[in-house]
């Protein structure tokens, strides 16, 4: 570098550039710090610094930059590098500064021995001190020696001589060290720079010193490239000419780092393997895991995480990573591609062996794939099934081709080409119908093939994925049809159930189907065949006998075969999400079936579709049952917490049965009365996706139901309406999935549309005579004598108590004995109310339902009042006989007053008839007059 002599100090000889100190970005603050102390030296005194800092933080080039800032404020510089190569050569560092130090025409420079200390100690120690004296009579002496931890004994020792005897001389000293290098022979570092030096830790550059270096504008890719390298300059600087377009800064790496790396950690007892190992192990690596993989002894292996902790190699954590992402590819890259794929092999086995979730297992076995690896392809497949899960298609599809690199049964790869269409379908449709091909061509065994194909719809929720599932099937099942219809009939069975679940409008017919596979033999084909004729009834909703009878069938030969992985007879067919709502909807009633349904539910396994967490099925469908008895909260003690459950797996507003259990939940809180909490659960959900499913529409009735029970009237009635549109387009006639026509009369009533209500009660009641349960009926029973008048109404109600008492269903009957109470209290029967609103309040409290027990109670209370004569008369005539008796005597007909009361103009003549005869008088025309008479006497008293 060229020089020029300071003018400040003509005699001093300091050399200098002649250019400015070159700019280091990003570290202005540390660079302040030490020209900081250039005053102090300045007036006379010593002083010193200590700069540390990870590998290749930038502590060389602060050092260098540090140093000729001094030059130009007129100090003399001497430099000296410590070198792993020289650490050995004695007074390696001290020769260096002698050099620095000398002054052009001096005498010459005594020979290295005597500096060394080969002559003597004492002597080289004094000779070294009055070079840099000698120095300090020129001029402020900057003495930088760089890497100090790698400097000789002797050196050391002559810097800590030196420190005690400049104190009072301008001597600025400061070393870089790397931080946590461990300390070795006898001079520590506070021996030479003194017990209170300037220290100054060199951290990563930021976001705008990144971006400067790596000549980029701030934004995005520089940070991502600061977080990819911590912000090490040198780091940068390797990842800088790598950088091009569409680079992902966090998978780039320069194997040249990683040999550097390795290199400089070599004089440390097994931390290249330990470093290595991290490296394969990337965020898996632990302390057990990376001894193991590494080879090395525990205690070895610690000793060495405990020195790579110190260094800043490794993060100091219980999962000792590499501190950088662009390290540990670096490390990658510098590893033979067969050595990289053997110890990522190696850690798969490994952290399969320690329990690890299969994504973490899969992520090496991704990496291994020159290596076969038989057992690697269920675990890549579960892993593929949960990222298919969480919304990343791609790298599903990445672990399925790596399974396919496996030698496969024609069986086993048949079912990884099917599932790796699934994950294509996401993102690639034309080539996931490519890999339906694919699989179909590799069938073999025929039972084989329909088993997988069932599987792959069982693990399918519905909209576009089902019908890529449905032509999948569809094409294996025309395969093996040349077995003949026990062959086949499960996977058509299968295929025709999510065919019916995911249509916008009606499924085929079932008996132009059934027609076409008769006569069955085989046992799964025989309960698929009962399981369907069931689903028939319910459709058609012609009888309940005959759906609970085929129910019956299907649920008895469940499980009864010991090769259910064949012929599907654990109960798949009650698991598929079409066929389980409607099935717990007819069986709910039957509390024996609904216990057999839930064995044939509970299932060691987990279940196919991987949003539904394991044991819902049974939880949801015991739920059901609870609800439909009246027990609403054991009920939502179920729901609420099967809920949790599928928010975990985020498949409460996307699969099938999240969606019936959320929604079965609101009906649930409806009835309970916790409106807040049902309308939070209804603001998550989504009424638009997947239209065509009944979960979907039982969601729009749950929100019906509680519109018109919070006063949104209108708004709830045409929730209930479209309901029942949906359902009239399904082709579904059953009655009793949703009783939405019964709380759309109500809410009709409420809005004065009578000739609506009493449309929807007829229709009600026609369809669940039809159906002939007792819950439906007595629900349209109860409808029924909403919006007929007097005789009839009370009759129907009646009726209603009469039929509801067959079923488990005590909310319905508490709500129909509710009504009757409230009847016969407005027809003057306040005996029969009172005990009739007595067992109402005492049953809807029982089930929980605490609006239902509110009205009832007010009911109750007013039935009680109307007995009670009224205070101003000596008759006995009660409140309401006096009331409608006053009314009559100013002259109100009987119609006006049964409309201002809303009464039945049967009711009113009732309470006149009771009027006259307590009065004493033989009609309407001698009322006024007692009246006042009664009144007189009263005021008299």
């Amino acid at each position: 570098m060229d020089t020029e002599v300071n003018p400040e100090h003509p005699a001093s000889g300091a050399s200098v550039p002649k250019r400015p100190a070159p700019r280091l970005p990003g570290r202005e603050p540390e660079l302040g710090r030490l020209t900081g102390l250039f005053p102090v030296v300045l007036g006379g005194a010593a002083a010193s610094a200590v700069v540390a800092g990870e590998f290749g933080m930038g502590k060389s080039a602060t050092l260098r930059t540090a140093a000729a800032l001094a030059a130009d404020a007129g100090f003399t510089v001497a430099m000296a590098t410590g070198s792993r190569l020289e650490s050995h050569l004695a007074g390696g560092l001290v020769r260096q500064l002698a050099d620095a130090l000398d002054e052009p025409g001096a005498s010459p420079r005594p020979p290295a021995a005597e500096l060394c200390g080969s002559a003597g100690e004492s002597e080289a120690l004094d000779l070294f001190f009055r070079i840099v004296r000698d120095a300090t009579e020129r001029g402020p002496l900057f003495l930088g020696i760089d890497n100090i931890h790698l400097a000789d004994a002797w050196s050391m020792r002559c810097l800590a001589y030196l420190r005690n005897r400049v104190l009072d001389l301008p001597v600025l000293i400061v070393l870089t060290s790397v931080i946590g290098y461990p300390p070795h022979r006898e001079v520590a570092l506070l021996d030479m720079v003194g017990s209170t030096p300037v220290t100054i830790t060199l951290n990563g550059l930021g976001d705008a010193a990144a971006a400067e270096i790596l000549g980029l504008a701030p934004g995005e890719l520089a940070s991502a490239c600061r977080e990819a390298t911590g912000g090490n300059p040198v780091l940068l600087q390797a990842l800088r000419p790598r950088l091009l377009p569409g680079a992902d800064p966090h998978e780039l790496g320069s194997s040249l780092i990683g040999q550097v790396l390795t290199t400089r950690v070599q004089e440390f007892p097994h931390a290249p393997a330990i470093l290595h190992a991290a490296a394969i192990l990337g965020e898996d690596a632990g302390f057990d895991l990376l001894a193991r993989l590494a080879g090395v002894d525990e205690l070895d292996a610690l000793q060495a995480i405990d020195t790579l902790v110190r260094l800043h190699v490794l993060n100091n954590s219980d999962q000792p990573t590499l501190t950088y992402s662009f390290v540990r590819n670096s490390l990658l890259k510098d590893m033979p591609q067969t050595t990289r794929a053997v110890n990522h092999s190696r850690a798969a086995k490994l952290l399969a062996e320690a329990g690890a979730p299969p994504e973490r297992v899969a992520a090496h076995l991704l990496e291994a794939t020159s290596i076969r690896i038989p057992w690697a392809v269920d675990v890549l497949r579960l892993s593929a099934r949960d990222a298919v899960f969480s919304g990343r298609p791609e790298l599903a599809a990445r672990h399925l081709r790596r399974a396919l690199e496996e030698r496969l049964t024609s069986g086993r790869r048949m079912a990884v080409l099917l599932q790796l269409a699934h994950a294509e379908f996401q993102f690639d449709p034309p080539g996931a119908a490519k890999r339906v091909r694919e699989a179909v061509d590799t069938v073999g065994n025929r039972e084989k093939a329909a088993y997988i194909a069932t599987a792959m719809l069982l693990s399918l929720c519905g909209g576009q994925d089902a019908r890529l599932g449905i032509s999948a099937a569809g094409q294996i099942a025309a395969r093996l049809d040349a077995g003949g219809p026990d062959a086949v009939w499960p996977l058509l069975c299968m295929t025709y159930l999510a065919e019916a679940g995911s249509r916008l409008g009606p499924p085929p017919e079932f008996r132009d189907f059934e027609e076409q596979w008769a006569p069955l033999t085989d046992p799964a084909a025989q309960r698929s065949r009962s399981a369907l004729l069931a689903l028939d009834a319910v459709r058609s909703g012609e009888s309940a006998q005959d759906a609970v009878g085929h129910f019956a069938d299907a649920l008895s030969q469940a499980g009864a075969s010991d090769t259910r992985e064949l012929n599907g007879d654990d109960g798949e067919l009650f698991e598929q999400h079409y066929f389980f709502t409607l099935a717990t909807a007819v069986l709910a009633d039957e509390p024996a079936h609904v216990d057999r349904l839930c064995r044939v539910l509970d299932v060691e396994r987990e279940p196919w579709d991987v949003h539904v967490p394991h044991g819902a099925l049974p939880t949801l469908a015991r739920g059901i049952a609870l609800q439909t008895s009246g027990d609403l909260q054991r009920a939502s003690v179920h729901f609420e917490s099967l809920l949790r459950r599928f928010d975990e797996r985020g498949g409460t507003t996307t699969c099938p049965v999240g969606v019936l259990c959320a929604a079965r939940l609101v009906e649930c809180w409806v009835d309970l009365g916790r409106f807040e909490a049902a309308t939070s659960l209804l603001d998550r959900m989504d009424f638009v996706a997947s239209q065509g499913l009944f979960t979907h529409t039982y969601l729009l009735y749950a929100r019906g139901r509680l519109r018109v029970a919070t006063g949104y009237t209108r708004f709830g009635f045409e929730d209930l309406l479209s309901c029942g549109r949906r359902l009239a387009h399904h082709g579904m006639r059953f009655p009793g999935f949703v009783p939405w026509r019964a709380h759309a009369a109500r809410a009709a009533l409420a809005l004065g549309q009578t000739d609506d209500a009493a449309r929807l009660a007829e229709e009600d009641i026609n369809a669940s005579a039809r159906w002939g349960a007792a819950r439906p009926l007595g629900t349209a029973l109860t409808t029924l004598g909403l919006v007929r008048e007097d005789d009839e109404a009370e009759r129907a109600l009646q009726k209603a108590i009469t039929t509801l008492r067959t079923s488990p269903s005590r909310l319905q009957l508490a709500t129909a004995l509710t009504e009757l109470g409230t009847l016969q209290s407005r027809h003057g029967q306040s005996e029969k109310a009172i005990e009739t609103l007595r067992q109402a309040v005492e049953l809807s409290e029982q089930c929980g339902a605490r609006p239902l027990a509110r009205r009832a109670a007010e009911e109750l209370r007013s039935s009680r009042r109307a007995l009670t004569p009224a205070k101003d008369n000596e008759h006995g005539l009660t409140r309401q006989e006096n009331r409608i008796a006053v009314m009559a005597a100013q002259g109100l007909t009987n119609r006006e007053i049964a409309t201002a009361l809303h009464l039945t103009r049967r009711t009113v003549e009732l309470h006149l008839s009771g009027a006259y005869r307590k009065l004493g008088i033989p009609g309407r025309a001698e009322l006024g007059g007692a009246l006042a008479k009664s009144s007189q006497r009263v005021d008299g008293r």
